[in-house]
């Protein structure tokens, strides 16, 4: 497997103080730069930057997979099963409702897999995997 280097992704919120508190205070993202319109999130090696809009509407756009009724567009990040587990236990923690319940895909076969899917406050759907051997990511 190749070295991974960090992505950017630029996307809307509604409000950069409640961002503040779901990505850094619930997920427990590392604040960076910032001005009066953005602000930048280190996602475990990636960059995330919120841009303020706050009349955003969310299309709220979902797709079938493997029998679960997921939104599209989404993204999030590949955890190992430790750190997977820490994040899904604090978001149930925080009270945020679960648009796919943590589970796990295809059990025994070499593409396993846990899976979650949430919403942050501004309606942007996250996705967050976890596997047991993280060099299975693209197992078939």
């Amino acid at each position: 497997m190749q070295a991974l280097h960090p992505f950017h992704l630029a996307f809307f919120v509604r409000d950069l103080d409640e961002a503040r508190k779901f990505y850094g205070g619930i997920l427990g993202f590392t604040e960076g730069r910032s001005t009066e319109r953005w602000v930048d999130f280190d996602c475990l090696g990636h960059q995330l930057s919120m841009h303020l809009k706050a009349d955003l509407q969310v299309a709220a756009q979902a797709g079938m997979v493997d029998g679960d009724n997921v939104p599209i567009p989404h993204y999030g990040v590949i955890l190992d099963m430790s750190s997977w587990q820490a994040l899904a236990d604090r978001v149930s923690a925080a009270n945020i409702p679960f648009i796919v319940q943590p589970h796990v895909r295809f059990k025994g076969e070499p593409g396993e897999q846990s899976t979650m899917f949430f919403c942050d406050p501004s309606g942007n759907a996250l996705e967050f995997k976890g596997f047991a051997e993280i060099n299975k990511v693209f197992a078939k």
